[in-house]
């Protein structure tokens, strides 16, 4: 488990720094890593590694889902919140963050555990054929967080919000990056104004990850078999 931990770090700011790409309107052909951009796919970019074999992998590897939200998000949030008793607090960022990340890994595996199950192991030795899958969530911007405010009030919006749905799929005795997939996900915006909460918030955030988690179960059993 710790190799996981430390390979989640090692990969993190690679994540973050990758993570704009996907807002792109004409996304590079190669990025920095030297990953190719692969063409027709069904998410909004997916890089390779030239020539690598993901069908030599047979075991698998998950690690945490990272969440980050959007840069001065919590800032944008309280300069439109008069009262002090609603304002968005750092224990908000992290109560949200632990939540969503939480339940992105937990789509994700239980997308894999579905038949035929990937062989999805917790602890590896040094030397081991395993493919670490690492999502994340970044650009996370939701509209209108249900903060623990003392006071009653109700948030009214069009759409809950977006973020950028990322993987990785990493050599587990290299660290090499072997492919990364980066796709940007918005609430559909019916420009009908609705009650936002913590709930609504979570049936979105749901929806989203579900239909994630199963094209890139998806997308992983096309490469498996060659594709």
């Amino acid at each position: 488990m710790d190799r996981f931990i430390a390979l989640a770090t090692t990969v993190a700011s690679g994540l973050l720094l990758t993570a704009c790409a996907s807002m792109a309107p004409a996304p590079p052909a190669e990025t920095p890593d030297g990953l190719q951009l692969v063409p027709d796919t069904v998410f909004a970019e997916v890089y390779r590694k030239p020539g690598v074999d993901l069908t030599a992998y047979s075991t698998y590897g998950v690690t945490p889902c990272e969440v980050e939200f959007r840069k001065n998000w919590m800032r944008d949030q309280n300069s439109n919140r008069v009262s002090l008793s609603n304002r968005v607090t750092q224990k908000d960022v992290d109560r949200i963050k632990d939540a969503l990340g939480a339940h992105c890994e937990a789509m994700f595996r239980e997308a894999l555990a579905q038949e035929p199950a990937y062989n999805v192991v917790e602890e590896f030795t040094p030397g081991e054929m395993v493919l670490v899958l690492r999502p994340a969530i970044v650009n996370l911007d939701i509209n209108a967080p249900d903060v623990r405010s003392a006071g009653m009030s109700r948030t009214y919006t069009t759409s809950a919000g977006e973020m950028t749905l990322m993987l990785e799929a990493v050599d587990a005795n290299t660290g090499d990056v072997l492919v990364r997939v980066l796709d940007r996900q918005r609430d559909f915006d019916d420009s009908y104004m609705s009650w936002s909460n913590s709930v609504t918030n979570k049936v979105e955030a749901d929806r989203i990850l579900r239909r994630w988690a199963g094209e890139l179960r998806d997308g992983l059993d096309k490469v498996r078999a060659g594709g």
